[in-house]
């Protein structure tokens, strides 16, 4: 290997690890689903468990397809207050009880609005879905949902 070569590796081993540093890690992805009266709701959903994570949300976003969407997991069930405070994309959010029961279903929220939206009951966790999804799907308050997500924290 030519001198060249050594000083570009020895280099590039002392930047990568500068650059992996400010990289955001990959969010933790997986599927969930609602049972409703009309049948089986899935969607593929990234998991925001840490406060930095729950904090950002899907703020700065401009879409959200249809079948998509962000849990929100509170590890606990507590009341919870969501807002949509630089979210380009309107949205349900779905309110989750501990047994998996959806408590409350904020349908259409306000894009870029600071107005809270509150759970109305303890909950463990919220889904972000693009609003019209539980008046198109059917999904309602006592429907059940279940994700291994829920379980894994």
């Amino acid at each position: 290997m030519g001198r060249r070569a050594v000083l570009l590796l020895a280099l590039f081993s002392l930047v990568l690890p500068v650059l992996s540093a400010g990289r955001a890690p990959a969010a933790q992805e997986g599927t969930l689903e609602i049972a409703t009266k009309s049948g089986v709701r899935v969607f593929a959903v990234e998991l925001a468990v840490t406060d930095e994570e729950r904090a950002k949300g899907l703020m700065f976003r401009k879409e959200l397809p249809e079948g998509r969407g962000m849990l929100f997991d509170f590890k606990r069930e507590q009341p919870v207050s969501m807002w949509m405070q630089n979210t380009y994309v309107s949205l349900d959010m779905i309110f989750i009880r501990e047994d998996g029961r959806i408590a409350r279903i904020a349908e259409n929220t306000e894009v870029l609005s600071e107005r809270i939206i509150p759970s109305g009951a303890p909950v463990r966790a919220v889904l972000e879905v693009v609003a019209g999804t539980a008046k198109k799907l059917g999904i309602a308050t006592g429907d059940r949902v279940a994700s291994s997500l829920l379980n894994a924290h």
